[in-house]
């Protein structure tokens, strides 16, 4: 990693942490989920610039090195719409492709929606097009109470969950947990984090080098921002109506993708629905491919990314 360079770039008022690598006059942005950070993208970082392009990745407010928001419970994705804009901005980007990853690719849609003339092409990895509002969780309710996206928007509860854990083990167990294709469900006497069995080793794909810079990042955050943006603002409406994201668009799904069995979801996308609201999407599946699928399957990724990036670019 030692050709990516890293700098905080104020953005609305807060100090983002931006890392940053290639020369090319095209510039991909890389919007990271949870419980990522700018890291999670390190493998697609150097092959989008390898391949001419301007890679820039970077910790959403209030995750990893980036500063938080006076107020993170007020937060919403709106706010990170304002952030990406604003950070094309400070960078001096007209213009930019934006790939987004679980979570990141709701800003990375909603900023499609609002400001078009801002976006060459959208790539999204795990997470179909969807806005934020009532709708997003009326779904969550055909699961059961013990579904992790309920249990973690009730105020405390993930607190005192991961509370009993060191950061390091936390990370440990969402990414093991969440890299299998089953929905993490707890019964009603336990928690989340109970879900995990110690005994199980880390995924082949991520290293204990990659837990630790992914633990000594949420040490220094914590989690207080990143359960408000995603989870417990994902009911608040974004205000848009009759969407319709007309550039070009990718979507990379993994078939081993837990998000596949939430309700509805697999027929929305494989049925075209989603294509009501994206009309020129295109889909691809990837067999094995996990919630993880760009740290768990890199050159894969790689190859679909930058030969969709050459194609749009053209």
């Amino acid at each position: 990693m030692e050709k990516i360079q890293h700098s905080h770039i104020e953005v609305k008022g807060l100090k983002l942490h931006v890392a940053e690598i290639g020369s090319g006059s095209k510039a991909v942005l890389f919007l990271h989920g949870f419980p990522e950070i700018w890291y999670t993208w390190r493998h697609q970082m150097i092959a989008v610039a390898n391949a001419g392009y301007r890679a820039i990745a970077f910790d959403f407010r209030g995750y990893g090195l980036s500063e938080h928001p006076p107020e993170p419970e007020k937060a919403t994705m709106i706010d990170l719409v304002d952030e990406i804009v604003g950070l094309l901005d400070a960078l001096n980007i007209s213009k930019a492709f934006l790939v987004g990853k679980d979570f990141g690719a709701i800003p990375g849609h909603l900023t499609t929606a609002m400001y078009q003339e801002r976006v060459s092409a959208i790539i999204t990895l795990g997470i179909p097009f969807m806005l934020p509002g009532p709708s997003t969780v009326e779904g969550h309710l055909l699961l059961p109470k013990g579904f992790y996206i309920t249990r973690w928007r009730e105020p405390g509860r993930a607190e005192a969950d991961f509370g009993r854990f060191p950061v390091k083990s936390v990370i440990r167990n969402i990414y093991t947990l969440f890299s299998k294709s089953e929905v993490p469900i707890a019964p009603d006497d336990k928690e989340i984090m109970d879900l995990f069995d110690p005994s199980t080793p880390l995924p082949p794909w991520f290293s204990e080098e990659d837990l630790e810079t992914y633990a000594s990042s949420y040490e220094k955050s914590g989690f207080r921002y990143a359960l408000q943006v995603p989870y417990r603002c994902l009911n608040m409406d974004a205000g848009l109506s009759d969407v319709k994201v007309t550039i070009p668009a990718l979507l990379i799904m993994g078939e081993k993708d837990y998000v596949f069995k939430f309700p509805g979801m697999e027929d929305y996308i494989r049925s075209g629905a989603v294509k009501n609201f994206v009309p020129g999407l295109e889909i691809v599946y990837i067999p094995e491919g996990s919630h993880f699928v760009q740290e768990q399957m890199p050159e894969k990724v790689n190859q679909l990314i930058i030969e969709f990036l050459d194609k749009v670019s053209k």
